[in-house]
């Protein structure tokens, strides 16, 4: 489920950032179908985010499209029909996905603009910092809260007076890392620290202390040590051998792996016979692009690596924690222009906590925008009822007839009573560890923040229609994908009954040509290879420890034509096979042919389950149509058809 909302929303997300700003007509209705009538708009919108090739825009593709649409829409109204928009798994997911679709439109564009071009210029810069952390909870109660600032506050006076930073981080810090270092967290960039960290650090001059300063993690005192240009990112590839044994006897290996780069063998020969990463030995240990303070914990490796100039430097053998490294510098990338970067870091900043700590400033502002006026009178009196009952969940309170019709808020000149909020109370209420009223104004706030997201939205939706068509899309999408859950998708991969029925009905659909019954094995090394060609050429049985060898093993099973291009590379003739594909040696064992025709039901199941899904359909979209007529104005669909086929 999570993996179909991710590729929507990718899909979406184009069309929403290009079209944010349209403005979109009613349009003339096109077709009713289950009591719902849908407009040109809405299905010329649709056809062409759906269909971005020029050749898809013909009258007979798009009367195809329409008849999928017309299904589509009858499958949603189906969904409806049995409340599947009610049920509290539906309004978990659709809530979700609609608070995503807003943060776009929700962010100060100005302040998110401002925040952009911020981040860009620290990007540019690298600093050294030091730190000393004492660690309190964001939610700790406010005596430890207070506690670990006074600890916090009286280092900061400690070091202002002249005591050695190093050593007061090394004896009071709760990082743990601090009494290996120090404090010392080496160079880092933008976007790598937690939001007030990174403030702090990238205000405080070099050679100064900061200010106390609290983020998620407690209280920080940060000593800037240095700051420099940005070095962008790197590319190497690497070779490594592990820590462990002998550690003068690896320390020699290294230094005679590197003669022999010297003496001008292969770098991608010698990293797979070498390099104990076998992650990237088979690909020349080439790693992803990385810069400053991502490898924190081997600077070992960061500092050699940026220390090479030209793409094919190869250092020296050097030590880290993991063991000794070679390393080849493969490329330098600069930093791009923040042109190139805007879209990325908005997105990436949207979801920081930079943007998270104003929330509270922007519900104040939304409060204002959307006339947001509090009966501070009623709330009193509703909180003062707030008992032991509210904290078990079995709160019952009964506000008297003059309190319940009493407005306790307005949003936009709409009021919300004392009894509304009593029953929101009553359907929300959670055992809580929170004192009564504390819970109490806990929901209230929850409460509030709902009904003012309702008046948002709706105002999102009058003023971007292209938000308020993107929010039905989500909203039917969830829908459909339960509904063909439960009449498709489930019943084709569970019903074993059904399976076989229809492949009794169908069997001439699942033929087959020439097959062979094959197992194969695959190794990297060809050594592996032809061992076990000469195991079971004298009829041994390959125990576990043989199997252990390979990276990958595969069964005997029978295979057709273009199933497996390890199985089409040999000659289809029993007994056993060598040979190389893709830089991995394979033995292939074919067991014996076998002679076209019918396949079983097991060797067309996966088949016959999508053959199954297509049935189902097709048989309950008829059973829909006959449900809900579906009636086309053909006047407006030829409308449509001279929109989408215009030059």
């Amino acid at each position: 489920m999570r993996v179909f909302w991710f590729l929507l929303g990718i899909l979406l997300l184009p069309t929403f950032l290009q079209a944010q700003h349209k403005k979109a007509s009613v349009g003339k209705p096109l077709f009713t179908a289950g009591g719902t009538t849908v407009n040109t708009d809405e299905f010329i919108y649709t056809y062409r985010k759906n269909h971005p090739n020029k050749q898809d825009f013909t009258e007979d593709k798009i009367n195809e499209y329409l008849q999928l649409f017309i299904h589509f829409k009858l499958k949603v109204a189906e969904a409806r029909f049995r409340g599947l928009d009610t049920t509290a798994k539906f309004n978990t997911e659709f809530k979700t996905y609609r608070e995503e679709l807003k943060k776009p439109y929700r962010a100060e564009e100005d302040a998110l603009e401002k925040l952009v071009q911020q981040t860009y210029k620290r990007l540019t810069e690298e600093v050294r910092a030091a730190h000393i952390l004492i660690s309190v909870n964001a939610d700790a109660p406010p005596a430890d809260t207070l506690l670990a600032f006074q600890k916090t506050d009286e280092l900061r006076k400690r070091i202002v007076a002249g005591e050695d930073f190093e050593k007061l981080a090394r004896e009071y810090s709760q990082d743990p890392s601090a009494k290996l270092n120090g404090g010392d967290l080496g160079y880092f960039t933008a976007m790598q620290m937690v939001g007030p960290f990174e403030e702090a650090a990238f205000s405080t001059p070099v050679g100064t202390i900061s200010p106390v300063v609290r983020s998620r993690f407690g209280y920080h005192i940060i000593n800037v040590k240095d700051r420099r240009p940005s070095r962008g990112e790197v590319e190497v590839s690497h070779i490594l051998l592990r820590t462990g044994g002998d550690e003068g006897a690896l320390r020699s290996k290294a230094f005679s792996v590197h003669d022999q780069l010297r003496g001008g063998r292969s770098w991608d020969e010698v990293c797979k016979e070498f390099s104990e990463d076998k992650n990237t030995s088979e690909q020349g240990g080439k790693l992803r692009p990385f810069g400053v303070g991502a490898l924190a914990s081997v600077p070992e490796f960061e500092a050699m690596a940026f220390s090479l100039q030209q793409a094919g430097d190869i250092s020296d053998p050097f030590q880290s924690s993991l063991g000794w490294h070679i390393i080849r510098l493969e490329r330098k990338i600069s930093l791009p222009p923040l042109k190139e970067m805007e879209a990325s870091l908005k997105r990436r900043l949207a979801r920081d906590e930079r943007v998270q700590q104003s929330q509270q400033a922007q519900k104040a502002a939304r409060k204002t925008r959307y006339q947001f006026i509090e009966n501070n009178q009623s709330l009193e009196k509703v909180l003062a009822h707030a008992d032991s009952s509210l904290t078990r969940a079995n709160w019952n309170y009964m506000p008297d007839a003059t309190l319940a019709v009493q407005k306790l808020f307005s949003v936009e000149n709409t009021p919300y009573t004392v009894s509304q909020f009593v029953t929101y109370v009553k359907r929300k209420q959670q055992v809580s560890r929170l004192a009564p009223r504390a819970y109490l104004q806990q929901v209230y706030d929850a409460y509030t923040e709902e009904k003012i997201e309702t008046a948002e939205e709706e105002r999102l939706k009058r003023e971007n229609p292209d938000f308020k068509n993107l929010l039905a899309e989500y909203r039917e999408g969830i829908l459909l994908f339960e509904i063909m859950e439960k009449e498709v998708w489930n019943k084709a991969s569970e019903d074993t009954v059904g399976q076989k029925k229809f492949y009794e009905t169908n069997k001439n659909n699942y033929q087959a040509g020439d097959r062979v019954e094959a197992r194969y094995f695959a190794a990297a090394d060809k050594k592996v290879i032809t061992e076990t060609f000469a195991k079971i050429n004298k009829g041994d049985t390959l125990a576990p420890a043989d199997l252990a060898k390979f990276k990958t093993t595969q069964s005997f099973r029978v295979y057709e034509k273009k199933d497996s291009k390890i199985i089409d590379g040999v000659n289809w003739v029993p007994g056993l096979s060598e040979s190389e594909i893709d830089g991995l040696h394979y033995l292939v064992e074919i067991k014996r042919l076998v002679p076209p025709g019918t396949k079983t039901f097991n060797e067309a199941r996966a088949q016959v389950i999508a053959d199954y899904q297509d049935h189902l359909e097709k048989q309950w979209v008829a059973s829909l149509r006959q449900k809900y007529p579906v009636k086309i104005n053909k006047k407006n669909r030829k409308l449509v058809v001279a929109a989408l086929t215009k030059k």
